[in-house]
Formats: C-alpha cells, structure tokens, sequence
C-alpha cells in the first residue's frame, strides 16, 4: 500500500472514529493527568543533566557523526551506542512507565539539551531529534512546553498512533534541561 493510499484510509479512519473530533482533548488530559505526574522523575532529570554535561562541548559535526553511528548500529545490531541509552537507569524506569501503561505507551525516549537520545525504553531510529518538532516545538519554547505529533494509523496494529512531546525542567533548579517524546496509542485514551 503506498503512502498516499495510507493516508487516505488513515484519514478516513480518523473521521470517521468517535474520538477522532476530539484527540486533542483526551492528549491533553493524558499529558497532564498522566504523563506530567513523573515527566521529572529524579532518574531522567539526573540523567539528562550528566548527559548535558558531557555534551556541552560538542558541535554539530560531532552530532552528525554519532547520529551516522548510531543509525548504522541498529541497522547492524551492533548496538554499542544504541546500548548505552537502552541500558541505563532512566531506561529502565522509561520501560516501567511502558509497562505500567498496559498499551496506552507504546515508547518513551528522552533528550538532551542538544537533542540527542539519553535514555529511551527501545532503539529510536535515529540518535539525535534536535531538528525534529519533538525537540524544535519544545526544549527550545520552555517550561511547560508540549507538542503533539500528527495522527498516524498503524495498519498492523490497526490503531492510531501520536508522539506527544515535552520539555523537561530540572525541579532543582527551574532550568529547561531537555525533552521527553512518549508514543501513545488514541484508541487506548479514555
């Protein structure tokens, strides 16, 4: 099926589904009765603030390089780089959210200052997310910050998809230290 098929059946999905009228609503209310409950939890704040540390001094040639690297590694399962944000403490407790959601979740990652992965709950397709809206449309716009990604079907699954995106505050220090993408599942929303 092409893109364009897809979208076109995507599309009609979506208006013809009960909730399709008002997802902004319920990504609303599961962003901020949910997600915002432990979006600061002491395990990501610690460990995108050791991340921005190491970071600080790298520019884009660097990014770029270990962007490559990282793509090239999980297409090769070679997953030094991909291991050590999918094998870390704020991994594990990102994996419990997961499972914790029973479905509504379906990944989580979290992101630097610069928008390269610090932890997430799978592989992500690519290392670094700072030209993409997840990153762009938050971290950059502050405190409280959000952003929601467009409606995607997935055929396989035959469910609706959104990433909503957040900027992350260190409670400590009332800075903006990064970003939190959470894939979610609409038909699981209330």
């Amino acid at each position: 099926m092409t893109n364009l098929i897809r979208g076109v059946v995507a599309g009609i999905f979506l208006a013809t589904s009960a909730w399709a009228a008002q997802p902004t609503q319920q990504m609303d209310s599961y962003l901020n009765g949910d997600i915002r409950t432990w979006a600061n939890d002491a395990a990501i704040v610690a460990a995108i603030n050791a991340q921005n540390l190491r970071t600080a001094g790298i520019d884009q040639a660097e990014i770029d390089k270990q962007d490559t690297v990282w793509r090239a590694d999980v297409i090769a399962r070679a997953m030094s780089l991909v291991d050590s944000v999918v094998e870390n403490p704020a991994a594990d407790f990102l994996r419990s959210k997961v499972a914790q959601s029973g479905g509504t979740i379906t990944e989580i990652f979290i992101m630097d200052a610069k928008g390269l992965n610090v932890a997430a709950s799978a592989p992500t397709s690519d290392y670094w997310q700072g030209d993409e809206a997840k990153f762009t449309e938050t971290f950059p716009r502050g405190e409280g910050a959000y952003y929601y990604s467009q409606l995607e079907y997935d055929e396989s699954a035959s469910a609706v998809h959104t990433q909503i995106s957040l900027a992350i505050t260190d409670p400590a220090t009332g800075k903006v230290i990064g970003a939190m993408t959470v894939g979610v599942d609409l038909s699981r929303l209330p």
